[in-house]
């Protein structure tokens, strides 16, 4: 039983929505439409909120849906891959990559990633979270120059 002054949570909803494009096409339409949210509500709110976000890139989302149908949600950083896709100028990461590199990017640009991500990574420094990018890109097959 929640508290008095505490809004009862019926559910979590993750999403990966472009930037300033949430509309109630699915995967939003859907997702939120099971759970009785008022869907236009939330694009709206979403989209003001994205609104300074570079337009298209995808962005993880978590909604909070309440017993009363009201919701709330919090915005996360870009997944590190896009970013390093990005910097990397690749359309997509290795199948192989320990055998088959497909682009590279330098320690600078992943340190600009690793300060965009700090919030979000499990790293009490920078250069912790710099390993933790790296290593992303080395999964990804994208070679790192000094």
């Amino acid at each position: 039983m929640a508290k008095k002054g505490k809004k009862e949570i019926e559910a979590y909803i993750k999403l990966q929505i472009p930037a300033g494009a949430a509309n109630p096409s699915p995967p939003v339409g859907p997702a939120l439409g099971q759970h009785g949210v008022n869907i236009q509500e939330f694009c709206k709110s979403f989209n003001g909120k994205t609104e300074k976000l570079e337009k298209g890139i995808k962005v993880p989302v978590i909604i909070s849906v309440f017993k009363d149908k009201t919701f709330s949600f919090i915005i996360k950083t870009t997944p590190a891959a896009i970013l390093i896709r990005k910097a990397a100028g690749v359309e997509k990461g290795s199948a192989t990559p320990n055998s088959v590199k497909v682009g590279s990017v330098t320690t600078k640009q992943l340190e600009e990633i690793a300060q965009i991500k700090m919030e979000d990574l499990n790293a009490n420094t920078l250069d912790s979270a710099v390993k933790i990018i790296a290593g992303s890109a080395r999964s990804m097959g994208i070679t790192i120059d000094n």
